[in-house]
């Protein structure tokens, strides 16, 4: 295991407190850019994450090794006092704390945002919840299927008349930790700027799924239109959509800006339909979305998806394979960007995980090591540079508050 230290944000303590994946996923992406994240775990069981994912390999989990990875493991039980003692320990010398609890835990724990900045005024403190901090739903729980659904995103998802599928991953999750890792970032940036002093950073689920809808609310608001479902496709945005392959594939072609759709009408010898009223330009091709999605059909039906491909990059015209986690890792393009990591580990050997975005010219990110399997693994490391003994340690173990 390397521990050597890297990328923009070496230097950096972020304390991560919190379970599953809205909170952890925004240790996640500091660490994995040099950013030192202790991970606070239940003594014992630890995180539920170590027990989650589709499939394990040996009995253990194949989604904990890439969520922690570059984490440190340190168990405390927050539910007793001489724990929050030792977490107020380390946030003295945080630079940032992330959690996602039910709002209002922490202020319950004697750990509200205006203790803590009594103790640490420089610390910036990531609030990851369903609802937000504030309003009539604050102290509701919520996961990311609730945040998708009332969110909006999911409204908008699958096929008209049909019921709403959800996403084949926890996608609010993660996106709320891109949001909330902004808006760590901003306030890094804002406290080395100005005052030296931290803020909160409050990031809820619901809102990050909202934010996502592009033109619903003004078209709402301005036309009374309520978007819905479209399928495969984008409503009045054509063509961007599937078609068939003699292969029996699907390949995704997105040629809706008028120079692309000359290009596309040439790499299928219909350079008369770049002139077709039905076609000339992107509000009538939207008007007549199914026809031309119809007679694209036509064309890719007739080729495999290597001859669709050739012909379309020889014009210039966007389109891409629907790729399976197989198709990817045998990717040329993923491989060159090193984004099939292969990393050595104790438990799993050699285990292939997701690579560093994004790219970094100067600074870049890296995998040191993957989530460590042990609970605690790293309690003497971290305990012992707050002052406590291998004897305190004993003694912590022995009342379990580690």
């Amino acid at each position: 295991m390397s521990t050597e230290n890297f990328g923009p944000l070496q230097g950096i303590r972020v304390i991560e407190m919190g379970q599953l994946l809205a909170g952890p996923f925004v240790g996640s992406r500091l660490a994995d850019f040099g950013a030192e994240v202790i991970k606070i775990e239940t003594p014992g069981a630890g995180d539920p994450m170590r027990e989650w994912g589709h499939h394990r390999y040996k009995g253990k989990s194949l989604w904990w090794p890439t969520l922690a990875r570059n984490k440190k493991s340190v168990t405390v039980n927050l539910r007793e006092k001489k724990g929050q003692e030792i977490v107020r320990k380390l946030l003295a010398l945080a630079d940032g704390l992330i959690e996602n609890f039910k709002p209002g835990t922490l202020e319950k724990w004697g750990m509200s945002p205006e203790e803590l900045h009594k103790i640490n005024p420089k610390l910036i403190i990531v609030r990851v919840s369903g609802f937000g901090q504030t309003g009539p739903s604050a102290n509701r729980p919520g996961f990311a299927s609730i945040g998708e659904a009332m969110g909006g995103i999911r409204f908008i998802n699958g096929f008209p008349n049909t019921p709403p599928p959800r996403f084949g991953i926890s996608l609010g999750d993660t996106l709320t930790a891109m949001f909330a890792v902004e808006g760590f970032l901003m306030a890094l940036f804002e406290r080395e700027k100005n005052n030296g002093k931290g803020q909160i950073v409050d990031a809820a689920i619901t809102e990050s799924c909202f934010s996502m809808l592009e033109s619903t609310l003004t078209e709402y608001d301005k036309c009374g239109i309520i978007r819905k479902p479209s399928g495969t496709g984008l409503a009045n945005v054509a063509p961007s959509n599937i078609y068939p392959t003699l292969d029996e594939n699907f390949v995704v072609v997105a040629a809706n800006l008028d120079p692309m759709f000359k290009r596309l009408c040439e790499a299928m010898d219909k350079v008369e339909w770049a002139s077709d009223p039905r076609f000339i330009d992107h509000k009538a091709r939207g008007d007549n979305a199914s026809e031309l999605d119809c007679l694209i059909s036509d064309w890719t039906k007739t080729l495999t998806m290597k001859d669709i491909g050739q012909k379309l990059d020889d014009h210039g015209v966007v389109w891409g394979p629907i790729n399976s986690i197989e198709d990817i890792v045998e990717d040329e393009q993923f491989k060159s960007r090193e984004m099939i990591l292969e990393i050595d580990d104790e438990t799993f050997g050699s285990l292939k995980v997701p690579g560093i975005v994004p790219k970094l010219s100067k600074t870049p990110g890296k995998v040191n090591w993957l989530g460590p399997q042990k609970v605690g693994s790293h309690n003497n490391e971290v305990l012992s540079q707050l002052g406590f003994s291998d004897e305190d340690q004993k003694e912590l173990l022995d009342k379990k508050i580690i």
